[in-house]
C-alpha cells in the first residue's frame, strides 16, 4: 500500500476525512511477505499518526522530520536518506525519492532488468546537457537531504538582502560557522557566503527586470555597492554589465 503525504507545513489530522483514513489504517496489518507499506514524503506522518511506524526506522520530507518524531517516539526517524528501508515499512524522502524507492522495490521483487525498463520508460535516468537552462539560482545547490542546510537556504533565500554572515546563518542552523561552511561545501557543493552572492545577484537581475536602476537594484539586493554588483555580476560570467541589463530590460 502506497500512502502519501498531504501539502503545508505540517499534518492536520482534526477532520473527518483524517479521522476515517487513520481508522482504517488502524485497521490495517503490514507484515514481512504480506501486506508492505510505502509513504511518500509526509505520508510518513499519516502512517505514524495511525500508529504503524512504531518500533521502525523511518525518514520523511526534511520539513516534516521534527513532526515524525514528535508524532511517533518510538520511531527511529532518519534524516539526509533518500529512502529508507525497514521491512514491511518503505519510506522515501520526497516525492521523487518515492519514485528511487518503487524502483528499487521493482528490482527487488521483479529484477534489476524490468526496474531498468520502468526506469527507461519514466526517461527518470535523463540528465540535463550543455544545452540545457540551468537552474535558477533560487532552486541549485538544492540537491541534498539535509534539513538544517535547508533551513539555512530557505532563510537566506526569503531575504538575500538581510545582513547575511556565516555566523548568522549558523545561528539558523543551530550549528558553529565553521561546522556550516562543511555541510555548504559537502552537501551543495559550494561555500556559504559564494551561495549567498549568486542569490543577491539573481535577485538583483530581477530588480533591474523590474525597471529598478543599477543603483536600486544593488540596495535591493544586499549589494553594499553598485561596485560590488558589478564585481558579482563578473564573478559569476554573466554578460555584459548590470548597465547593459537595465538598458536592454528598458528597451
Amino acid at each position: 500500500m502506497v500512502l502519501v503525504g498531504l501539502p503545508g507545513d505540517s499534518i492536520a489530522i482534526d477532520n473527518p476525512e483524517a479521522q476515517d483514513l487513520l481508522h482504517w489504517l488502524r485497521g490495517l496489518r503490514f507484515e514481512r511477505g504480506g501486506l508492505e507499506l510505502v509513504t511518500i514524503c509526509a505520508g510518513a506522518v499519516l502512517a505514524a499518526h495511525a500508529g504503524a511506524l512504531a518500533g521502525r526506522r523511518a525518514t520523511t520530507h526534511h520539513h516534516h522530520l521534527g513532526e515524525l518524531r514528535t508524532v511517533e517516539p518510538r520511531c527511529d526517524v532518519v534524516s539526509n536518506r533518500v529512502f529508507v528501508i525497514d521491512p514491511p515499512l518503505y519510506s522515501s524522502a520526497g516525492v521523487t525519492t518515492g519514485i528511487d524507492l518503487v524502483l528499487h522495490r521493482i528490482a527487488e521483487l521483479c529484477g534489476e532488468a524490468l526496474a531498468a525498463q520502468v526506469a527507461q520508460t519514466m526517461v527518470v535516468a535523463l540528465r540535463r546537457g550543455p544545452h540545457d537552462p540551468e537552474l535558477s539560482p533560487f532552486l541549485a545547490y538544492r540537491n541534498h537531504l539535509h534539513a538544517a542546510l535547508h533551513r539555512v537556504q530557505d532563510a537566506v533565500s526569503e531575504q538575500p538582502q538581510a545582513d547575511w554572515s556565516v555566523p548568522r546563518m549558523a545561528e539558523v542552523a543551530h550549528t558553529s560557522a565553521r561546522h556550516l561552511t562543511r555541510l555548504f561545501v559537502e552537501h551543495a557543493g559550494v561555500a556559504p557566503l559564494a551561495y549567498l552572492r549568486r542569490l543577491r545577484l539573481a535577485a538583483a537581475q530581477l530588480a533591474l527586470a523590474s525597471g529598478a536602476s543599477v543603483t536600486r537594484a544593488a540596495e535591493q539586493s544586499g549589494f553594499g555597492s553598485d561596485t560590488q554588483l558589478r564585481r558579482a555580476w563578473h564573478q559569476f560570467g554573466l554578460p555584459g554589465s548590470p548597465s547593459e541589463a537595465n538598458a536592454s530590460f528598458r528597451a
